[in-house]
């Protein structure tokens, strides 16, 4: 079993927790781990992209001229693929980057996120996150404190407004609720700082 320290707001230990091994020190699954970082980051790409096909361009409703005698090609239409001004032939369309992976295998990726940082010594448990007020100084005081550098990720068991909403000005910080958490703001960070009641609800929900 893996045992941290919990530090209050002023860096000091308080006391020793374990850490639950089938969630923070399993085998690391780097094919599930791509994948659903992957998975999210496909997600929000627009695929906004598209041409007109010959039957969504404007016009050519009646045939140009008549299908005989004319002594040229029959046509029925000016909006063709072949004229100018008409609609694309197979042309691209928009798309959907989405795609699905299991429950199993986003659990999995999860723990392999967790375990990643665990081994990394990039994991900060304290006791709990209580700000008096809105002010990002609060925040930055307490980073200072923490000696926190880098790209911060704050795991909280509830909704910390005030944590929240000092910390919006700061481009390097992130808050989420513990039942947030995903593989890419984790390995995304430089540092997790966790309250200890989040971390026994995320161990919690990955049993």
């Amino acid at each position: 079993m893996t045992k941290i320290s919990v530090k209050n707001l002023k860096g000091e230990v308080v006391k020793d927790i374990t850490l639950n091994d089938k969630v923070w020190n399993i085998e690391v699954n780097d094919d599930a781990l791509k994948k659903m970082i992957r998975l999210q980051t496909n997600a929000v790409r627009q695929g906004t992209r598209k041409t007109k096909s010959r039957a969504e361009v404007s016009g050519g409703g009646r045939k140009p001229w008549k299908q005989k005698g004319t002594g040229r090609a029959r046509q029925g239409s000016i909006r063709a693929t072949q004229w100018r001004g008409g609609g694309i032939a197979f042309g691209v369309d928009n798309r959907d980057y989405s795609f699905k992976i299991n429950k199993k295998e986003r659990s999995l990726a999860l723990k392999s996120a967790l375990t990643y940082k665990n081994k990394e010594k990039s994991v900060i448990v304290v006791d709990k996150i209580d700000l008096e007020s809105l002010k990002t100084k609060e925040v930055a005081n307490m980073l200072e404190t923490l000696n926190l550098s880098g790209k911060v990720l704050f795991v909280t068991s509830d909704e910390n407004e005030n944590l929240y909403m000092a910390s919006r000005n700061l481009g390097n910080v992130l808050v989420l609720m513990a039942n947030e958490i995903n593989c890419f703001d984790l390995v995304n960070a430089d540092i997790v700082v966790l309250d200890e009641t989040a971390v026994n609800m995320i161990e919690e929900g990955l049993k």
